[in-house]
């Protein structure tokens, strides 16, 4: 692929979907695997539009469910490309549920999806840069170059720290814990 690049507005993309009963948990709500259903749709959407190839996604940060969501509402995921790396990108996602009745738009979630571009083989490939045309896009840049950097610094501590996990001392470590150890040291 020859070097291009795009502005986020080329791949912005709004997915707005009726949320019918079928998609309702037991409590009655919508079930939150549906809106990351959807959510990952809208993803997908706006990766492959920037990237003018096949996406897949490699993960899913900060999923917060912030207020439910009912049946009969209209659900709108709305998905910007946030950053871009040499075969990555980061897709922002803002979910808000619009109550037909009463007119009322509220936020239920956000989120940001990791999403890698494939070539014919299946093999990651390069995408254009994104061009920053906007206050609003610089700051989702930098935001998620920083996302990026602190999730990397975590899982090299997690990493470092469970290969320095001392199961000996089990019992210490739990004792205010709400667990109950019923694993025996052989």
């Amino acid at each position: 692929m020859t070097e291009t690049a795009r502005p986020v507005r080329h791949s912005q993309t709004t997915i707005t979907e009726l949320m019918v009963p079928s998609y309702a948990n037991f409590g009655g709500k919508i079930h939150g695997g549906i809106l990351l259903s959807l959510m990952d749709k809208v993803a997908y959407a706006c990766a492959t539009k920037h990237a003018g190839t096949y996406c897949v996604t490699v993960s899913v940060d900060k999923v917060e469910f912030l207020a439910p969501v009912d049946v009969g509402e209209l659900v709108s995921m709305h998905g910007s490309v946030n950053y871009v790396g040499r075969s990555s990108l980061v897709v922002g996602i803002r979910v808000e549920a619009l109550n037909v009745r009463t007119n009322v738009v509220k936020h239920t979630n956000s989120s940001f999806f990791t999403m890698v571009a494939k070539d014919e083989n299946e093999k990651p490939t390069t995408v254009p840069r994104l061009i920053l045309e906007t206050k609003e896009d610089v700051k989702r840049f930098i935001e998620a170059m920083n996302m990026r950097k602190v999730k990397a610094a975590m899982k090299e501590q997690m990493d470092d720290a469970r290969s320095h996990i001392d199961i000996a001392h089990a019992a210490t470590l739990l004792k205010d814990e709400r667990c109950v150890l019923a694993w025996k040291q052989e």
